[in-house]
Formats: C-alpha cells, sequence, structure tokens
C-alpha cells in the first residue's frame, strides 16, 4: 500500500514539475545579502544544529566541527579526521563534552578550557582504528547526563550502551527470548532490525526505540529488558518519537498526520489527534515544560496539543500559499517555542484517499515567530523578504549555506525578542517531571465483597491449620504414644474422662447425703478415698493424655467439704500444709464446751496431745528408713487420732487444740498417703 501511494506522489510531482517545486523532501532558503552585499554561492551546508545551555550553536560542516556564538561569529572549531554526518545532530555530554557522529564513529569533542585561547580536541569514542572495517551504519545517538551513559543504535546490529570513559554496559538486539518466549519482531524477526535513533525520558530513565516493523519498544536505561513493546503497523510502520518528560510519550505518524501520546509505565494510548500534512517522514514535534506538544504542518499552522489532548491552531487564519516545513525550536526558558512561517509563490493541495499531498513553488518570504503554546501569547514576530538579517550576513555564517532550521536555531541561540528569563537543562526537568502524576495501582479487582469474604475464609483456614499444628506438636511429644497409636490413646483419654466424671457424681451425691444427716466415719472415708482418686484421673488427664488444654489439679485442694449434722458439726481440713489430722471432727455443742473448759479440759487435751505424739514419732522414724507407707497404716492412724480427738472433748478454738509439730507430721504423712494412693 505504501508503494502504491509513493508511485501515485512521484506521478502527481512529476505532472506538475513544469510549474511547481516539490517540497516534501529537501528544500533551501534564498541567501542574499543586504547593503550592496552580493549573494555568496556555497556547497557547505551546516548539519542539524544543536543550541547549548550557554546561548551558542554547535553544528559540523565537512571535517570541522564548529562553535557558533548567537549572533553567527565562530567561538572556536575544531578539524575531524573524518567526514561528520549531517543528517544526525550533535548531542551534549555534560562537563564540557559533545559528542556526534561521523563515518561510523561516534568522536568525542571537549570544549577548549574557559579564557583560553585555541580550538577543542576530538578523539574517537566509537569506532575501529584506520583501515579497519566498519562495524556498521550508525542510525542515530543519545546520552543520559543522569546515568552518564551513551547508547547507540547501530544497523542490524542493535543497541548499545557505553560509559562516559567507553566502557561496554550491555547491548540488546530487536529480538529477545524469554521463557520460551520472543519479545519484538513478530512477523519477521529475519530482517527486522531497529531503525531510529534512541530516545531517553530523563524523567523516567527510560529509552524508547522503533524498529522496521512498526514496533516501538520501551526499555531500562540500566538494563536490556523490555519493558513493554507496542505495535503501530496498523497504522503506519514508520513514525516518529518524542520525550515529553512528563508522563507522556508522543509517537506522530507522518504519512497519516497523527499525534499519540501514550503513557510511558504501561505504552497504553492516552489520546490521539489529527494534524495538517506534514513535511517529512522524519517530522517530529516539541514538547515544553507547561505540557504542549506543537507541530508544523503544510496548511501554514501550528497545532499545540495539551496534556489532556485539546488541540489548538496557531494562528487561526492561515494565508493559503504559507506552509510550516521545519519543527518548531523551544526557547531558553521551555515555555515558548521559536516557529518559521514560509510564504510560497504557488501551492498546490490534493487528497487521495486518506493521504493529502502538497507541492509548491519557490518561497517568497518567511516569518519568524516566538509564541506560548499554553496561552497563545506572542511575544515577537518578524517578517523576512528574500533576505536574512543582516546581523547574520555580516557574520561568519555568509560563509555557509543557510535555511528556515538554521536560521530558526540562531534566532532561538540569540533569544530574539525573548522576554521571558531563561532556565537551566535541569530547571526545564523538574518543572516538566512534576507534572507526572503518579497514578495509584489497584492490586484487587472485582467485587469487594467477596475480596472481604474471601479474606475472612483464608483467615479461619489459617485458624485451623494453627490449632492442627499446636496439636500435632503436642500430640506427638507424647512419650505415651511411641508405643502406642493414636486411635488407642484417644481412647484411653476418652476412658479417664468418663472415669472422672463418675467419680464427680458419686462424690456429689455423698455429699449432698452428709449434708442432710449424721454420717459414719466410713462413709467420710470412702469420700477422701474418691476425692484421691478422682485427683489422681484428673493428673493423668492434665499431663501423660493431655491435649494442652486440660486444666492442671490445684495442689492442697479440699479432700472433704464441711458436713452439718443434727447435733454435732464436722469440719474437713482445707490445706494439708495449714492444718492438722486433729481438727477434723471437733464437738461443738455448748454443754460440752463448757464443762471442759470448768474442769481443765485443756490439761487433758495437752495430756491426750503427749500420748499422740509419740506414735507419730515412730511413724515418721519407720518412714524415714523405709521411705514408703502403706494407705492402711495411715487410714488407721487417722481413725485413731479422730477417735483421740472426739474422747478428749477439745475446745474449737484451732490455736489451743493443734499442735504445729503434728500438723506438720501429718501434712507430711497425707502428702505421701495421696502419691501411694495414685500411683
Amino acid at each position: 500500500m505504501s508503494v502504491l501511494l509513493s508511485l501515485l506522489f512521484f506521478l502527481f510531482t512529476a505532472f506538475i514539475s513544469s510549474e511547481l517545486t516539490s517540497l516534501p523532501g529537501d528544500h533551501r532558503a534564498l541567501l542574499s545579502a543586504d547593503q550592496g552585499h552580493d549573494v555568496i554561492e556555497t556547497d557547505h551546508r551546516l548539519s542539524k544544529a544543536l543550541i547549548g545551555d550557554d546561548g551558542r550553536v554547535y553544528a559540523c560542516s565537512g571535517r570541522d566541527f564548529f562553535a557558533f556564538e548567537g549572533n553567527g561569529t565562530i567561538a572556536w572549531t575544531v578539524h575531524l579526521n573524518y567526514t561528520c554526518n549531517g543528517n544526525i545532530a550533535p548531542v551534549h555530554g555534560g562537563r564540557g563534552k559533545i559528542y556526534l557522529v561521523a563515518e561510523d564513529r561516534v568522536l568525542k569533542i571537549t570544549f577548549p578550557t574557559l579564557g583560553t585561547p585555541g580550538s577543542g580536541a576530538a578523539e574517537v569514542f566509537f569506532g575501529p582504528d584506520p583501515g579497519q572495517g566498519t562495524p556498521g551504519e550508525i542510525v542515530g545517538i543519545s546520552v543520559s547526563t543522569l546515568s552518564s551513559s551513551l547508547y547507540m543504535n547501530i544497523k542490524r546490529r542493535g543497541l548499545f550502551a557505553y560509559t562516559m570513559q567507553g566502557q561496554l554496559l550491555w547491548s540488546v538486539g530487536p529480538v529477545l527470548n524469554r521463557f520460551g518466549y520472543r519479545q519484538g519482531c513478530r512477523k519477521s524477526p529475519a530482517e527486522c532490525y531497529y531503525s531510529s535513533a534512541p530516545v531517553i525520558d530523563q524523567c523516567e530513565a527510560s529509552i524508547y526505540i522503533a524498529n522496521t516493523e512498526g514496533e516501538l519498544y520501551c526499555l531500562s536505561a540500566r538494563n536490556p529488558q523490555f519493558l513493554w513493546i507496542r505495535d503501530f503497523s496498523s497504522l503506519d510502520k514508520v513514525f516518529t518519537i518524542t520525550a515529553g518528560n512528563n508522563g507522556h510519550l508522543f509517537v506522530t505518524i507522518p504519512v497519516r498526520a497523527l499525534v499519540l501520546a501514550l503513557d510511558v509505565s504501561t505504552g497504553n494510548i492516552l489520546w490521539q489527534q489529527s494534524v495538517g500534512p506534514l513535511s517529512t517522514s522524519e517530522y517530529a514535534p516539541v514538547a515544553d515544560s507547561n505540557g504542549y506538544v506543537s507541530i508544523g504542518s503544510l496548511d501554514g499552522c501550528l497545532y499545540s496539543i495539551s496534556p489532556t489532548g485539546t488541540v489548538k491552531k496557531f494562528p487561526k487564519l492561515s494565508p493559503p500559499k504559507s506552509v510550516l516545513l521545519v519543527s518548531p525550536i523551544p526557547d531558553c526558558s521551555g515555555y515558548a517555542v521559536y516557529i518559521s512561517q514560509t510564504e510560497m509563490e504557488k501551492k498546490i493541495s490534493r487528497t487521495m484517499g486518506e493521504y493529502t499531498y502538497i507541492s509548491a513553488l519557490r518561497p517568497k518570504s518567511a516569518v519568524f515567530t516566538l509564541l506560548v503554546p499554553a496561552t497563545g501569547s506572542i511575544y515577537w514576530s518578524e517578517t523576512y523578504s528574500d533576505h536574512v538579517p543582516s546581523s547574520l550576513t555580516e557574520s561568519d555564517l555568509h560563509r555557509f549555506l543557510l535555511d528556515e532550521r538554521i536560521l530558526l536555531a540562531f534566532f532561538a541561540a540569540s533569544k530574539t525578542g525573548n522576554p521571558l528569563q531563561c532556565r537551566s537543562k535541569r530547571q526545564k526537568l523538574v518543572s516538566s517531571c512534576s507534572q507526572a502524576t503518579s497514578k495509584r495501582l489497584s492490586v484487587y479487582t472485582g467485587d469487594e465483597r467477596m475480596i472481604i469474604l474471601f479474606l475472612v475464609f483464608e483467615t479461619l483456614i489459617l485458624i485451623v491449620l494453627a490449632g492442627l499444628v499446636r496439636f500435632c506438636h503436642i500430640f506427638w511429644r507424647k512419650k505415651k504414644l511411641q508405643g502406642e497409636g493414636l486411635g488407642s490413646f484417644l481412647e484411653k483419654r476418652r476412658s479417664l474422662q468418663l472415669t472422672k466424671k463418675a467419680f464427680d457424681r458419686t462424690i456429689t451425691e455423698l455429699k449432698q447425703k452428709a449434708g442432710e444427716e449424721a454420717v459414719s466415719d466410713k462413709v467420710l472415708q470412702e469420700i477422701g478415698d474418691l476425692v484421691q482418686e478422682r485427683e489422681a484421673v484428673q493428673r493423668k488427664l492434665s499431663t501423660t493424655y493431655s491435649l494442652g488444654r486440660d486444666p492442671k489439679p490445684v495442689s492442697g485442694s479440699e479432700r472433704l467439704l464441711p458436713l452439718q449434722g443434727s447435733k454435732m458439726k464436722s469440719y474437713s481440713f482445707r490445706d494439708a500444709r495449714k492444718e492438722s489430722v486433729t481438727t477434723i471432727f471437733h464437738t461443738l455443742s455448748e454443754t460440752s464446751s463448757a464443762e471442759s473448759s470448768s474442769s481443765g479440759g485443756s490439761e487433758r487435751g495437752a495430756c491426750f496431745r503427749d500420748k499422740g505424739k509419740a506414735p507419730f514419732e515412730e511413724e515418721e522414724d519407720e518412714s524415714s528408713s523405709s521411705g514408703t507407707l502403706e494407705p492402711e497404716t495411715t487410714r488407721s492412724t487417722g481413725l485413731t487420732v479422730n477417735l483421740l480427738t472426739l474422747n478428749a472433748g477439745l475446745e474449737p478454738r484451732r490455736e489451743e487444740v493443734a499442735d504445729p509439730r503434728n500438723n506438720e507430721r501429718k501434712n507430711f504423712w497425707l502428702k505421701r498417703r495421696t502419691l501411694s494412693s495414685t500411683n
């Protein structure tokens, strides 16, 4: 399709060549002298120019590199041993360095020391030695001063990254295979290669480059990995790239006169706008610090598009024979642009399908304008008819062939008609980068209610898993399970729990019976035995057969609860370490307490305490020698003590009837009896 359109275009231009000069490609403005100066015919053409922050214009011609002042005089020059490439503009390398392409080599130009007369120095940064074969055609170069790296595209070889000292960092081709998936050049990888100069977004530290198949790549400036790839082959395979340095990347498709804005992080198209027909396939817009992107058209208007996609045209009423042949140039402040509007003797426009072709005869005059796209304010405008300003023709520029592109660069460098304050490159970047709005990325998409339910369900699962882990941790630590299975362990645990419940029911029934009527010593002894057996079962459940949630047995638990009779009260010892066995039963009737107090009951109590002391001492000696005491002996001893206490008729005051030594001994035997019964 593109070949057919090109053929139609050439046929159309050949048809009108007898009257008109076609202007889709090369063009030149007339250079004539003012105030009696003759027109100088020369073949010296300056390359694409670089406007530095110092207000100078840097360009090369043939084998010479020039640094011009804003008024057109030469500040210094460097002789090159190689012919420079006039279609690739020099790039600023920072710290007094400029890089340019000459005969498939990259040359580094060093500025002369400030205040020292003389020329700068040139050296080969990349390229073969004299007599060796060239590595390939260099399509374009760019420099990132923030990362101190130089990037170059060598035709059919790939993209290369170098340090400022000439050390290779990495290289990458247009096709990258990762995990068995091919990235880039999906249609014909054999004939696919990078076709554009690398473009650097200084705010994002990203590199953008296009291939011959109409695909746009986004790479990180630090490593050769593709961040995303966007295919524009459905529109056209030839397009230009402009970094907005504000979160936007602008892609211009000249053959369709389209300008698209892309999101730098994803490559998604934010908006696209149609502009008038463009002069060349290499035509690219410029972005200013306000976020506007401006591009000139052959219809004679400047199209400025806001960050949101709103289009403005300047001027609103364009002369019918005017054209904008060259790209605008931003001024030193970054807010305004210089444009050149050329009026032709005759202009013919033809539309064929989706394409518009314009042919025009010789230029008559040129109007140079400085305006702010964001506001539409015009600060300066001058018209030049068949001549250029005398300040430029009388300078060193008279030695070179000039066109609108060179003149526009010198107007911008000299700040002609510019009332705005100039800013450094760093200040411009800070201003434009601040316009990039950070987007909040949402991790979850969909119904929020379902997400909350899912999180709750996931939390419950984690709790159950944590409980199972704890159960397994406690369960498999039991030494009892080393020779048993899980089933036998759980069956034994269940049996112990049933036994404990049976003991609880029996003890409760006996307590109720003892509370309703007086009971014998045999019943009390039976309750004590049941309490001891229940405690033994409880200890097994809380130790050997525990799952980590069983309560531990309380030390010194109650053996007998208070029993209420019709004529007498019986009290149990609540703590074996605090109370004596002799306080189990006390007769609390008023007559017995009075008789005991009048007949010297305290003496008889003391006597019986002395009588009861000897058997305990003998038992203590026996236990110390043997180390064990049978339950029967302990029980009979306790019964003897209880009978002696009843016969003695001791007073209820605990401090008069209880001997501390007897308390300690009895507590010891009660504890031993409990241990022996559980074993």
